[in-house]
């Protein structure tokens, strides 16, 4: 490892990140993430220049990324999201990804790459990084937390399917018989889950649960890494992989061993956001390019900008097409919820770094713009959500 101090510098920023968000939660709860990302800002080569990149700390970014888009489709419940909720959510993305490209198109003179990039930006909503603050605030249960579910998973799983379609560099009908083809063996997979298991399956995973076998971990790594190695071997963004990966692995083990599933993910969970997911977002602020961004005066309008659009762009279809059913607290909440973005766009803005669609300077806005809408718009819908009459139903059961 070329520079193992700068692991343990993540590593120390990652125990140092919980104690702030305690320590300042009295006053403001300020999420977890947004300290991650300005230490590691801090850390960074345009601050202190302590963090140094190497492969080892670029490969647990990624797997960190990864993790947390797999825990997203691991929250996906089937028997909750469906019906006129999922319909709503869908319509929802539609408009809003209609909206973001026209918008993006205007702002880039109609330059056709860096429009898609931007305008598949704007309609990311950051379920991984909002399920931790739902959990924590007890709103992940109930009416709201079902249609959030819906609403999110639709804004973190449809950026995935547009970045296969519109930033592939194939042509549409090439990137669509790919997607097709990807789609099918997922199906198949997820066909496969849905059969039920041979009793020794849940048997073993009984008996390995709390010893060094951890047979049920171990096949949940497995599956994650070959809905991974899939999407790798198709050409299509890994964070596809992810997100398939975390769906089939709650049937499995929903179907397979349901006494033991909430332990598992736990496990899953303590892997994840104990180690791999703060990596990622530690890289995100060391990668964060500073410079690039209070260098000039264009990247520094264009970051509200970007803030507001992903208000208008993501959040006002969602605030539009939010079940009747939600008062108007509850809506807005849901608005500030679904437009909080991050993840999706660090991966997106890097393809348009790398296809040199964008410049560094609306890069660093763009993500900017990201950071600030997980300190904001979080603490504002929670603030929301803490005036309106809490959800009668705790069950996650609910109307479609």
């Amino acid at each position: 490892m070329p520079h193992p101090g700068t692991l343990i510098l993540i590593m120390a920023i990652a125990v140092l990140a919980p104690l702030l968000t305690h320590g300042v939660s009295r006053w403001l709860p300020v999420p977890l993430v947004i300290f991650e990302i300005l230490l590691g800002i801090l850390i960074g080569p345009d601050v202190l220049g302590w963090a140094h990149h190497d492969e080892v700390i670029d490969v647990l970014s990624d797997l960190g990324l990864s993790m947390l888009i797999f825990l997203a489709g691991y929250e996906i419940q089937f028997d909750a999201v469906r019906g006129d909720t999922l319909r709503r959510s869908v319509w929802a993305w539609v408009v809003s990804l209609a909206l973001g490209l026209g918008v993006a198109f205007a702002l880039s003179g109609g330059a056709v790459t860096k429009s898609f990039v931007i305008g598949t930006a704007l309609t990311s909503t950051a379920l991984g990084t909002v399920l931790p603050i739902l959990r924590d605030s007890g709103d992940l249960r109930g009416r709201f937390g079902t249609v959030m579910m819906a609403f999110g998973a639709v804004g973190e799983f449809g950026p995935i399917i547009a970045m296969s379609l519109l930033l592939s560099g194939r042509s549409p009908g090439t990137a669509t018989a790919v997607l097709a083809a990807f789609a099918a063996v997922t199906a198949a997979a997820v066909f496969w889950a849905l059969r039920p298991r041979p009793p020794w399956f849940s048997q073993v995973i009984a008996k390995t649960l709390h010893s060094s076998g951890q047979f049920a971990v171990r096949f949940v790594m497995l599956l994650l890494a070959a809905m991974l190695g899939l999407s790798y071997a198709f050409g299509l963004d890994t964070l596809l992989g992810a997100f398939a990966a975390g769906l089939v692995t709650r049937l499995v083990l929903q179907g397979a061993a349901p006494e033991s599933s909430e332990v598992v993910l736990g496990k899953i969970e303590a892997m994840g956001f104990g180690f791999l997911v703060p990596v990622f977002f530690i890289v995100t602020g060391i990668d964060f390019d500073l410079d690039a961004l209070l260098g000039g005066g264009r990247p520094l309008i264009l970051l509200p900008a970007f803030l507001l659009l992903f208000l208008v762009v993501r959040g006002l279809p969602v605030y539009f097409l939010a079940p009747r059913d939600l008062d108007v607290r509850d809506r807005r909440a849901l608005t500030l919820y679904s437009a909080t973005a991050l993840p999706l766009v660090v991966a997106i803005t890097t393809i348009g770094l790398a296809d040199k669609a964008l410049t560094a300077g609306e890069a660093a806005a763009l993500v900017g713009a990201a950071m600030v809408s997980v300190l904001v718009f979080p603490l504002v819908a929670l603030r929301l959500r803490a005036c309106s009459p809490r959800d009668l139903n705790t069950t996650g059961a609910g109307p479609g």
